[in-house]
């Protein structure tokens, strides 16, 4: 077949440097070779690609014709070298990440599209549990990373990478008992809390987990609705209540003696003992890098 990887790039760099001599130099061949290359495909393809003078050479209506379609083929075949080269080192066919619920807004999808840049043929997979559901998943090969806030405690078995922090705030219904009043710690005991938590264990984390009272939902927007309906107060992320309690529709709890806020560390986490692929790695490299700036 006439064209080949080779002749396409050749048939390109004609193309954008205007003569054979600038190609050359650009491509590191010999112009000598190159105009025989060009035109052994001109005899093959029985097709006059480019008209010759002793300054310059101009594509004909053919080659501009030709054009569009080979620059597809050249970038086609650019994603098909990188391809086999990242499986040759070590990319995974498909990335999973678990993500606690309150964070599905945090900004780790940055790093996340530099990855989908970075390795166009990769599979994302983003899945979204209370913590402790996270940390299983990561345990049960269910995931490769989890994010997730950072743990009361450390497991030996997890290494991890801070990321950023996330701010809870403490919020309920306008119509709600505790709101516009000051709070003191003995009301959040025996006031409904709403918390995203898992049902798996009626453990968790004991600096969000305060009431005596608890509804739990394995989704921060449940949640939300259920304060909004006046069901209970919640510790939920300030980005996403910010614009209910501008409109009114939440209020910011006022603690007596303490901030209705707490400010949480958000780790990337993995297991030491288990191979991380291409993807994983550099995932790790832009959160830290993100980190960083």
């Amino acid at each position: 077949m006439p064209f080949t990887s080779d002749n396409v790039q050749l048939f390109l760099a004609v193309l954008d440097h205007g003569s054979f001599s600038a190609a050359a130099r650009w491509l590191g061949r010999v112009p000598s070779a190159l105009s025989m290359q060009i035109a052994q495909l001109e005899a093959e393809l029985d097709l006059i690609l480019f008209e010759r003078t002793t300054r310059e050479v101009k594509p004909t209506e053919v080659a501009l014709t030709l054009e569009p379609e080979a620059r597809q083929l050249a970038r086609q075949l650019r994603r098909l070298q990188r391809q086999a080269l990242n499986l040759h080192q070590g990319l995974e066919r498909r990335l999973t990440l678990a993500v606690a619920p309150e964070l599905l807004s945090a900004p780790w999808n940055q790093p996340l599209a530099q990855l989908a840049e970075d390795y166009p043929s990769l599979e994302v997979e983003v899945l979204s549990a209370p913590q402790t559901s996270i940390l299983r998943f990561l345990h049960e090969n269910q995931a490769d990373l989890a994010i997730l806030f950072e743990r009361v405690g450390i497991d030996e078995r997890e290494a991890f990478q801070e990321f950023t922090s996330e701010v809870l705030a403490a919020v309920v219904a306008p119509g709600h008992p505790m709101a516009g009043v000051s709070v003191r710690p003995d009301d959040l005991l025996d006031n409904r809390q709403i918390a995203v938590a898992s049902r798996e264990t009626r453990g968790g984390d004991p600096r969000l987990l305060v009431s005596r009272k608890i509804w739990r939902t394995d989704s921060h927007l449940a949640a939300l609705s259920l304060v909004q309906a006046g069901l209970g107060w919640a510790y939920l992320p300030k980005r996403l209540v910010e614009p209910y309690v501008a409109s009114g529709s939440l209020v910011a709890l006022q603690f007596q003696n303490m901030s209705n806020q707490i400010r949480l560390w958000v780790d990337v986490v993995w297991l030491r003992d288990r191979p991380m692929g291409l993807a994983a790695r550099r995932f790790i490299e832009l959160m830290r890098t993100a980190k960083e700036t």
